[in-house]
């Protein structure tokens, strides 16, 4: 039961990490010690669909891992109903110390891939610059206006679950630059099955698909797929610097004026410009908040490793 109410919480603190723009849950399963066994329990699934098409349920359940999976993905959906609304309200009305703790995240997160690099050369470092320069042209797009058809919010799920799975790539933050998360959001809130039941068919196709490929790719070429996911998690800080000066609004789903260009500041340049307290303290605190947690969940997982390693 430790062990399932661990993988849960884990799956929380994904669900948690998805909902917020520029966070990615795939960071979470990274450093939290579950992303190898996620992306291969993902990639067994069409196996085991044919064993349960072949009345072999028991085997389907164990190729697919199926008892890790729905655990997760509960945890997971927990989080996504029940702190959509929370981080939402945070956001919009703290956003400093919100921003300056997924900062921390990410910053710690970032030195723990990178010590699982077990050799640098000059190909780790390209791909590292390779990952960080496409993660922070992401950030710095322009957003697109997609359609709310059933063709565009299944593709829409399709791509942005695969961010999902990504270090440093936020799937939610995808759905912004599609202009489909104001729209996914609110048919979470308000629970839309048809919207929701749509995007999640796209979700299953493209999480199934893409689980499968980053599983190869680790495993032939693991340090140049680790690099390159470093360099993806190293450019997203640019999305989560505290910060910003918005350069431009548009209209979300209620009619409300949310960002869409924004520039990094330095605190004291934000105080001239916006006229409002930097919190620079309090930013600090929520930074190292970030790192302890990140290395509390590392701490966890290796726990929970070395006692499963010790009972036969």
């Amino acid at each position: 039961m430790k062990k399932y109410f661990l993988l849960y919480a884990k799956g929380i603190a994904m669900g948690a990490a998805d909902v917020v723009p520029g966070v990615s849950g795939g960071t979470i399963a990274f450093i939290s010690g579950i992303y190898d066994e996620l992306l291969r329990s993902i990639s067994s699934v069409p196996a085991a669909l044919g064993l349960l098409l072949r009345g072999r349920i028991a085997d389907a359940w164990k190729t697919a891992n199926a008892t890790f999976l729905l655990v997760l993905l509960l945890g997971i959906a927990t989080s996504v109903l029940s702190l959509a609304r929370l981080i939402t309200y945070l956001l919009a009305e703290h956003p400093i110390p919100v921003w300056s703790f997924f900062f921390g995240l990410i910053l710690v997160s970032t030195h723990l891939v990178v010590r699982e690099i077990q050799c640098w050369n000059w190909t780790r470092v390209v791909s590292l610059i390779l990952g960080a320069a496409f993660a922070y042209w992401i950030t710095v797009a322009s957003p697109l206006q997609w359609g709310h058809d059933p063709l565009s919010l299944f593709l829409a799920g399709a791509i942005a679950i695969c961010a999902m799975i990504l270090p440093g790539i936020s799937g939610s933050f995808l759905l912004v630059l599609m202009g489909l998360y104001s729209f996914v959001m609110t048919a979470v809130k308000g629970l839309d099955i048809t919207v929701l039941a749509i995007f999640a068919s796209g979700c299953l196709v493209g999480i199934v698909s893409f689980a499968g490929l980053l599983r190869w790719l680790l495993a032939r070429w693991r340090d140049l797929a680790l690099a390159f996911l470093t360099g993806l998690m190293l450019g997203s800080l640019n999305k989560v610097w505290p910060w910003k000066e918005t350069l431009s609004w548009r209209a979300d789903s209620h009619g409300l004026q949310v960002p869409v260009l924004q520039t990094n500041l330095w605190p004291e340049r934000f105080a001239e410009i916006s006229g409002q307290d930097p919190q620079v303290f309090l930013a600090i605190t929520m930074l190292i908040a970030g790192i302890v947690l990140i290395l509390g969940l590392e701490w966890l997982a290796g726990r929970n490793l070395q006692s499963t390693g010790d009972n036969p």
